[in-house]
């Protein structure tokens, strides 16, 4: 008889936990204590908009090999869109200047000796700066790993480690803005892609994996809420062996396995001793209905202003902020009317007419992915031998992204179905 495995949360590393394990065979029970699936990557109509927008403007590059993987597998692959090039269109808000980063297609990087595709302003030299991240230490920061400040530092390395790690990436992990180089810039232009989701992230990754799952035979449990965890056994044989629901208990056999994929702190009330991150940094959306002008780029970097990446959909203009903890007490409206300001500058609209509008905002959207943090981030495995934690906030080498997550649920639903690997220690 295939193995029965529970997986609590159905946000995207659940889903992941949830796909992999009916791949694999198992027999998969899916709750969710949320009335929708999803979590912090999906789709909503909003009223005001009138249109269906995303919790987050969530970018993945080409080289995320899980994220796509996992698109594939739940038959959502054409979902993801962008630019067959890896280019990178950035906009200085003060001086007007405008300029496109073209890297080279495969992993000699000769776009850094072409004036014509590196930073304006920045010599091939100056991208040497990057190498000591390859060479990381624990605990270290950036500002303690490589040179933070120039042209190159403004214009493109802070920029795009702040959307990565959403805190000041001089304050941020080394370790994993160096992992997160490898993967990207060092395995050249065409890992660097940036892939959005043409028609919003529950079309790619959540109702098609719902869809799956349950023409698979997957029982989806939503508005389902596990209150504790039942453990027994001795220091060298524990587990799990039941889960308490809102609407009953459940017994969890000793063939059963169970995925936990929820937030760190429902992690923490169910699972006694677990570390996990405790700082969290906040990101906030605009959206603005309005048509974006003829041709222009799907996503543009926008320096020296409140707004940092501009993403185009049919009918909408939207703006991601990261690490924006000091905009929480900002007035929605003037918040409004400052970004839309930048957004009418960067994509040549008449200032005075501002659109339709709304704020988003995720006040802890990921954990801050300092030193300090990521080593409380707790592994996959447990010293519960049926129970593997999953989610953004695992130790996966990667900050708080789609692909940390996917990867994490992968792993979690492996580790499980792995015979040969049923114990641990959690770190």
């Amino acid at each position: 008889m295939a193995r029965l495995v529970h997986v609590i949360g159905a946000g995207l590393s659940g889903l992941a936990a949830a796909v992999q394990l009916q791949r694999r065979g198992a027999r998969v029970v899916l709750h969710e204590a949320a009335p929708h699936a999803g979590g912090r990557c999906r789709s909503y109509f909003d009223i005001k908009l009138n249109a269906t927008i995303d919790n987050g403007n969530h970018l993945v590059l080409s080289g995320n090999h899980a994220t796509l993987s996992y698109a594939k597998a739940i038959g959502a692959a054409d979902e993801l869109v962008g630019p067959t090039q890896p280019e990178f269109p950035f906009m200085d808000l003060r001086s007007g200047a405008r300029w496109t980063v073209k890297l080279s297609p495969g992993r000699v990087p000769g776009w850094i000796f072409d004036s014509a595709a590196r930073v304006p302003g920045t010599m091939p030299a100056d991208y040497l700066s990057l190498a000591p991240l390859l060479f990381a230490k624990p605990g270290r920061t950036m500002q303690q790993t490589m040179r933070t400040n120039g042209r190159l530092w403004d214009a493109l390395i802070n920029p795009l480690f702040l959307a990565v790690l959403n805190v000041d990436p001089r304050e941020g992990s080394a370790v994993l803005a160096g992992n997160v180089l490898k993967e990207t810039l060092l395995a050249g232009g065409q890992a660097c892609r940036p892939l959005v989701a043409r028609n919003g992230l529950g079309h790619v990754f959540v109702d098609p994996a719902l869809r799956l799952l349950q023409y698979g035979g997957v029982e989806i449990k939503l508005g389902s809420r596990v209150r504790e965890i039942g453990f027994t056994g001795t220091d060298s044989k524990t587990r799990v062996t039941s889960l308490d629901f809102e609407d009953g208990r459940v017994d969890v056999g000793p063939n059963d396995g169970v995925v936990l994929a929820v937030p760190p702190n429902a992690a923490q009330q169910l699972v006694p001793g677990i570390s996990a991150p405790n700082e969290f940094r906040a990101i906030v959306n605009a959206h603005f209905a309005i048509d974006p002008p003829l041709a222009f780029n799907p996503m543009t970097g926008l320096l020296n202003g409140t707004a940092e990446w501009l993403f185009a959909f049919d009918g909408r203009l939207s703006v991601t902020i990261s690490g924006a903890d000091r905009l929480l007490d900002t007035p929605r409206e003037t918040l409004a009317q400052t970004i839309w300001q930048e957004v009418a500058k960067a994509a040549r609209l008449p200032v005075e007419r501002m659109p339709t509008w709304q704020i988003v905002t995720e006040k802890r959207a990921t954990f801050a992915a300092v030193p300090s943090q990521e080593n409380l981030r707790p592994a996959t495995r447990t010293r519960w031998s049926n129970l593997m934690l999953a989610g953004d906030w695992i130790a996966n080498g990667l900050p708080a992204t789609i692909e940390g997550s996917i990867r994490s649920g992968q792993k979690a639903a492996d580790l499980l179905m792995n015979p040969s690997m049923n114990s641990s220690v959690q770190r």
